[in-house]
This record gives C-alpha cells, sequence and structure tokens, in this order.
C-alpha cells in the first residue's frame, strides 16, 4: 500500500528507524499541528493525518513487541481527539507529552 502522504517512505525504511525516531517524526507532526491549530484547521488536520499515517506504520513494526498495546491506545485517544470539532492547544500539548513518553530516549524531550 503507497502513502499518501509519505510517498518515498516505504514500510522498511521506516522499520529501520529506532523507536526514539520514529516516535519524534511522528511528535513533529504533532508541533506543526499546534502552530496550525488556532490559524488554519485545514493545515492542521493535514498535519494529524500525516501522524495517523506514520502511526500506522509504527504499529506494524514488530520491533515495538509489547509496546504495540500502548501505541493502539495511543491511536485511539488522538482519534477521539481528532474528532473533536473544537480542538485546544492544551490538549494537545498534553497528548504530545504522552506520547514522547512512549520510549525513554523520546521522553527527554521537552514541550
Amino acid at each position: 500500500m503507497e502513502n499518501k502522504y509519505h510517498k518515498s517512505l516505504t514500510k522498511e525504511k521506516w522499520h529501520s528507524f529506532s523507536k526514539d525516531k520514529q516516535i519524534l517524526n511522528i511528535a513533529a507532526e504533532f508541533f506543526r499541528a499546534k502552530n496550525w491549530l488556532e490559524k488554519n484547521s485545514e493545515m492542521a488536520t493535514d498535519c494529524f493525518n500525516r501522524a495517523f499515517e506514520l502511526l500506522d506504520l509504527t504499529l506494524n513494526d514488530r520491533k515495538w513487541g509489547r509496546g504495540l498495546h500502548e501505541l493502539w491506545r495511543f491511536r485511539e485517544v488522538l482519534a477521539i481527539f481528532y474528532s473533536k470539532k473544537i480542538k485546544t492547544i492544551e490538549e494537545l500539548d498534553g497528548i504530545t507529552k504522552v506520547f514522547l513518553l512512549l520510549n525513554k530516549d523520546s521522553a527527554k524531550v521537552g514541550i
């Protein structure tokens, strides 16, 4: 299946990234969404869609092993946030902080 947003990114290439690199790339989309959230909801939505695409690639990466349960739960939380009519920056910051905690190396990033 071809990616809609990350056309040159293959599943194999994504899976070759370390867990923290995967987490940080997904989190980068959250930071972009935060910048657009109150200015342009369409651009923010695109950021969330890109994050979902990367998250789905991550969910198919066996290196996560037992951590897949947490990733699936996070995807569910993100989907609930995504579907809300009113999204706040504070709530997105909280979601991003929790996401970064999924890996000890990415947890070192401050918001």
